[in-house]
C-alpha cells in the first residue's frame, strides 16, 4: 500500500516537472522568437549582394564566373550594391575592384557615364599644342612627328630638330589665323592634344615660347618606326 502511494507520488511529480519543462520551453521559445523578431526589425531581412571572387582590373569585362552572391542584413548592405550577375552582364569595370569586394553601381561602366580625368595612362600627360600642320591629316587617332624650329639668335642658326616621334593625337581642330597674318598665305595650323610623357609635355610647353615654329608631320597608318639618332637641320639646310 505504501509502495503504491509512493509510486503515485513519483508519477505526479514527474508529470509536474514535465509540464513545468514544457511551460519553460514555451516561454524560452517565445522569448527567442521575440528576440529574433526584434533583431530582424532592427537590421532588416537578408538581401543579396554581388561580390567579386578575385581582383578585377579597370576596363576588364565583368563575367559571371568572376562574381558571387552573398546574403547580408539589409541594414549592412552598401548603398548602390548590385544584387545579381545579370545586372552587369556585358559591362566593364569602371575602376579597379579588389578581391571579395561588393560590386557597387559606380564601379560599373555602363557606357553612359563619361570618364573622369584625362584619357591617358599612368605616367602619361596630355600636351596641348598649337602647331603648323594639315587639319585634314592631323586628326584624332593619327600619329605624328613633332619638329621644332628655334629662333635665330646672335651667333647661332635657327635649326630645326626632330623633337618627338610617333606621338598619338587625342584631339585636333583647325587653329584660327594668327593676328597680322595673311590667312590665305600663312601655313595651315592646328590645335592638338597629344599623348606624351611628363618630360615631353614640359618640353612642348617650353617650345611654344622659345621656338619660332612647331610643326606636325602626319605619319602613315601603323608605321611606328623611329629614328635611332638625333636629327637636326641648320638654317643652311645641312645637317646640324
Amino acid at each position: 500500500m505504501t509502495s503504491d502511494r509512493g509510486e503515485r507520488v513519483r508519477r505526479r511529480r514527474a508529470a509536474l516537472l514535465g509540464g513545468l519543462a514544457l511551460v519553460l520551453g514555451g516561454l524560452a521559445a517565445t522569448d527567442m522568437a521575440g528576440r529574433e523578431r526584434a533583431l530582424s526589425e532592427r537590421i532588416g531581412d537578408p538581401v543579396p549582394v554581388l561580390v567579386s571572387r578575385g581582383a578585377i582590373a579597370a576596363g576588364d569585362p565583368l563575367r559571371a564566373g568572376d562574381l558571387a552572391r552573398r546574403w547580408v542584413p539589409a541594414r549592412y548592405a552598401p548603398r548602390g550594391a548590385l544584387a545579381s550577375a545579370q545586372d552587369v552582364a556585358g559591362l566593364r569595370a569602371a575602376t579597379a575592384i579588389p578581391a571579395d569586394s561588393e560590386i557597387l553601381a559606380g564601379m560599373v561602366d555602363d557606357g553612359r557615364t563619361p570618364a573622369i580625368g584625362a584619357p591617358v595612362r599612368r605616367g602619361e600627360r596630355v600636351a596641348d599644342v598649337v602647331a603648323a600642320g594639315s587639319p585634314e591629316l592631323v586628326q584624332p587617332g593619327a600619329r605624328v612627328d613633332v619638329l621644332v624650329t628655334r629662333d635665330e639668335r646672335a651667333g647661332t642658326r635657327g635649326a630645326t630638330t626632330l623633337a618627338l616621334q610617333d606621338v598619338e593625337v587625342l584631339a585636333a581642330q583647325p587653329a584660327p589665323a594668327a593676328g597680322g597674318e595673311d590667312g590665305a598665305a600663312a601655313a595651315p595650323r592646328v590645335v592638338v592634344s597629344l599623348r606624351v610623357s611628363l618630360r615631353q609635355a614640359v618640353y612642348l610647353a617650353a617650345a611654344q615660347n622659345f621656338a619660332r615654329e612647331v610643326r606636325l608631320l602626319a605619319r602613315p597608318a601603323r608605321d611606328h618606326r623611329r629614328s635611332g639618332v638625333a636629327l637636326e637641320v641648320g638654317a643652311g639646310l645641312g645637317p646640324g
